[in-house]
């Protein structure tokens, strides 16, 4: 099988790192294409969301498997827009990766696949449209998978703890789910095998509040967590607190039934009980 990636971010990277021997060829892009950090044994091409260059639209068509991490902007889908008309004709298989924010704010109560998008974000509403414009493409045959907040190596509360850049903000009621990087790299593996598409939640056993996976990061370090920040109040950008608009507790159960995943991390402290073993935060 030939792999093309459009996208080559933190997600797709891993996944090529534990699955790229699966494939004849792996092929991907990037904005720049002078960042070629981790990308050993694969065939880069720029792609910035103008008109791509013919090399890489020719690769694109020639994949079995697409996968396709950018995601929309204001303008829309702008892998779409480059590459759809050309993926009209033939057969591959396509892997979306979307985001669980897709379901807006559901007060904590439980969600999952059969629960209507209401995304009130314009971010998330681009999401949603960008699902179904590559259901579309894939004549409904693509597998979405609506990701939740996704930590791993160099990107979990043990590293921005150390970095001291860790905030613990309290809004009372607020819950994420979280996805181990490893954990999201089986379930792309697993979506590329199965038989047909569909949409999956690839989430953990556990939404929990933010500020406690600081708290129990700090605890696996033997540091004083960070002094709690009451949302209301709390200076944050506008982007950092559009994150907390939506409080959902979102359903893995449809991943595990029909995909066959078992979770490696399926919580947050499992997750960073591996991370710190591996050296994370020292």
């Amino acid at each position: 099988m030939r792999l093309f990636i459009l996208g080559l971010g933190y997600s797709a990277r891993h996944f090529v790192g534990k699955f790229g021997g699966a494939f004849s060829h792996v092929a991907g892009t990037v904005r720049d294409p002078t960042q070629r950090d981790n990308l050993a044994g694969i065939e880069v091409h720029p792609f910035s969301g103008s008109d791509p260059d013919h090399m890489t639209a020719e690769r694109v068509g020639e994949a079995d498997v697409l996968l396709i991490s950018i995601p929309p902007g204001g303008t829309g889908d702008s892998a779409i827009a480059a590459f759809g008309d050309g993926l009209a004709a033939g057969r591959r298989k396509i892997v979306y990766l979307s985001t669980i924010g897709v379901y807006g704010d559901h007060g904590g109560g439980w969600v999952d696949e059969s629960t209507p998008p209401q995304a009130t974000l314009d971010r998330a509403r681009m999401r949603v449209a960008a699902e179904q414009a590559w259901m579309d493409v894939a004549r409904g045959d693509a597998a979405i998978l609506r990701l939740a907040g996704i930590y791993g190596p160099g990107r979990n509360a043990l590293a921005t703890l150390r970095a001291g850049t860790a905030r613990r903000i309290i809004k009372p009621g607020q819950v994420f789910n979280r996805i181990h990087v490893d954990d999201i790299a089986s379930a792309i593996m697993a979506a590329i095998h199965h038989g047909s598409g569909g949409i999956w939640n690839v989430c953990d056993d556990e939404p929990a509040p933010p500020q406690d996976v600081i708290a129990y990061a700090a605890e696996l370090m033997g540091v004083a967590p960070p002094p709690e920040e009451a949302f209301a109040t709390a200076e944050m950008s506008a982007m950092a607190r559009s994150f907390y608009a939506s409080s959902a507790r979102v359903s893995n159960a449809k991943l595990k039934r029909e995909l066959g995943i078992t979770l490696v991390q399926p919580t947050y402290r499992h997750g960073l009980d591996a991370l710190w073993r591996a050296g994370e935060g020292r």
